[in-house]
């Protein structure tokens, strides 16, 4: 199952829909929809419970954005850390946000 909480009704609704899945053995993966850094951030987190045993299709900021709203997200060996600060882990870089 691909949960997209851009398409489900938000992080709340894809965590119930994560938790159904996996109360039922449903494998299941994180698709997004070209996030900035915050977005991709929430949907790194998401991707990182327990029942999300399939590849997701979250990606380094860099092929989306050559500037990103955060610190860019990069790849190592193929996988994106989870952010690990307060709320989503990430801070807005507030220059970039005034430019925009």
């Amino acid at each position: 199952m691909n949960i997209r909480p851009g398409w489900v009704g938000g992080y709340l609704e894809a965590r119930r829909i994560h938790n159904l899945c996996r109360a039922h053995g449903i494998a299941t993966w994180c698709g997004g929809m070209l996030e900035t850094g915050l977005g991709r951030a929430a949907n790194v987190a998401l991707a990182a419970l327990p029942g999300f045993t399939l590849p997701g299709d979250t990606s380094g900021s860099r092929r989306c954005f050559a500037t990103d709203v955060t610190a860019p997200f990069a790849l190592d060996g193929g996988h994106l850390a989870v952010p690990t600060g307060p709320g989503l882990g990430v801070e807005p870089l507030t220059d970039v946000l005034e430019k925009r």
